[in-house]
């Protein structure tokens, strides 16, 4: 379906169309969509023959409201997106850290050997999401691995969530530390290996995390 389509709907349902017959102004929506009166009309009288909004005409007034099938593709289309969004599926950018990444992950080496199951790699592989809109999107629902807390040398270390993930093929975890300074746009990976030189990549490359659910 036309997007036009999808936003018109979107912002029918918004104004409370979904529940009763609502008055619209023509100009109204297209200000709202950006567009021209006359794609707004066109529009209508598309979903009209699609079954998917009725709407009446009385004078200069305009009343619509959405159909049963209306609202069936609009949920249809929220399943969609929410689908994609918490598939676990995270599309980010490599950037660069503020070089801390390899100490901390030196302290709780040991811990990651014995939770995750691998000797990590002193550094960590830091990416921009790109898709869904933050990390936390893509781990909804998964149960994270604990590294537990500890004391050394007079530092405390708090606890750190690790989630398991494969990027092309190789085994890692992002790992979220109980006080982080990184933003939800962040994903901080750790690895058995250097996965910029073992994937080529460098600050801007596209990756693909899957993450182990």
């Amino acid at each position: 379906m036309d997007l036009k389509k999808i936003m018109l709907l979107t912002l029918l349902i918004k104004m409370g169309a979904g529940a009763e017959k609502i008055r619209v102004t023509i100009r109204s929506l297209a200000e709202e969509l950006n567009t021209s009166p006359q794609s707004v009309l066109r529009l209508l009288e598309e979903l009209e023959r699609e079954g998917l909004i009725e709407k009446e005409v009385v004078g200069r007034r305009t009343h619509v409201y959405l159909t049963e099938n209306g609202l069936k593709f609009l949920e249809s289309i929220c399943d969609s997106i929410s689908e994609a969004i918490y598939s676990g599926l995270i599309l980010g950018e490599v950037v660069s850290g503020i070089g801390e990444g390899a100490y901390y992950v030196r302290q709780y080496a040991s811990l990651i050997r014995e939770y995750l199951g691998f000797d990590p790699y002193p550094g960590t592989l830091n990416l921009k999401v790109v898709f869904p809109k933050v990390v936390f999107d893509a781990l909804c629902g998964v149960r994270p691995i604990i590294l537990p807390g500890f004391v050394k040398d007079g530092r405390t270390f708090g606890d750190v969530k690790a989630y398991r993930v494969f990027i092309d093929g190789i085994e890692g975890a992002i790992v979220i530390p109980s006080r982080t300074i990184h933003p939800p746009k962040i994903a901080e990976i750790v690895a058995p290996v250097n996965l910029r030189e073992k994937l080529g990549l460098r600050d801007g490359s596209r990756v693909r995390v899957r993450v182990v659910k």
